[in-house]
């Protein structure tokens, strides 16, 4: 599997993803998926399933150093007190003693943003967190992080796939340099029945799934996070790493419309700002 390294990360491209995953079920999916090879686990403090992930990964035996982890401080959380005690709670639950990436999960309208990225910073000296980032920040916000208070932001997380381009954000991400860890990359299953994902899937010999998977996997710097519970579905979504997909499929995965979001909830920032 190819490994991010940009910023000193060292991410796998493709990961598991376990919002709404919860009990015996959450771990049994992440024991299934590092026997299966997958080294890179998201979670996050809102998904209440830390424990369970921690579970999951103790009970796999793989070497710490081995695993990158990613989990999130919720937007309610962000003042320094609240911030450092949902870094310790993360730590306890996941049985570990730092993560590979923290990231501020949504923005917050009434958040003081430079102090949670000092706080966030702070936990990068202490060792808590190896790297920090962002998730779900608009251009705004991000240059606000990056120019102004210049937190070292790492990577960036967002809702990215073949029916959602974020033109703005993903120039100014790239231009920055940034890894970018894609959430929701199978729209949230809404690719199954899409007439032309399912054309070219049916050319490959793949799965509508497989194909967006390769279409993000195929981009530099771009980690894909799809949620699985089945073992069967983690494999299919490893195979994605073999699916090549020629000139003809990518313009016509380019063809589509790239406005469909799958995540907008009340408390989104405003997504076209840029400052």
């Amino acid at each position: 599997m190819n490994i991010i390294t940009a910023n000193g990360l060292r991410m796998p491209q493709l990961g598991l993803g376990t919002w709404r995953m919860s009990g015996r079920e959450c771990q049994e999916a992440v024991e299934s998926a590092l026997a299966l090879g997958y080294r890179n686990i998201d979670t996050g403090q809102m998904y209440a399933n830390e424990t369970e992930v921690g579970a999951g990964i103790a009970a796999s035996g793989i070497r710490r150093a081995d695993l990158h982890i990613t989990t999130k401080v919720w937007n309610q959380n962000l003042a320094p007190e609240r911030l450092r005690a949902a870094m310790a709670a993360s730590l306890e639950q996941l049985r570990t003693d730092y993560v590979d990436l923290y990231l501020i999960h949504w923005p917050s309208p009434d958040m003081n943003l430079p102090a949670a990225l000092e706080t966030m910073m702070s936990f990068q000296q202490q060792g808590k967190a190896r790297k920090i980032g962002v998730a779900n920040f608009n251009v705004a916000l991000l240059r606000q992080s990056i120019e102004q208070v210049r937190a070292p932001i790492a990577a960036v997380q967002f809702e990215y796939h073949v029916l959602l381009r974020q033109p703005a954000l993903l120039d100014y991400v790239r231009a920055q340099g940034l890894p970018i860890m894609a959430y929701s990359p199978l729209a949230k299953g809404q690719l199954a029945d899409h007439a032309v994902v399912r054309k070219i899937a049916d050319k490959q010999g793949a799965t509508a799934s497989q194909i967006a998977l390769a279409w993000l996997l195929r981009q530099k710097d771009v980690a894909a996070i799809p949620k699985s519970v089945h073992r069967e579905r983690q494999q299919e979504n490893l195979r994605a790493l073999d699916v090549v997909l020629d000139e003809d499929d990518l313009a016509a995965i380019e063809a589509l419309p790239k406005n469909h979001r799958c995540v907008n909830p009340a408390f989104a920032p405003a997504w076209d700002a840029t400052g």
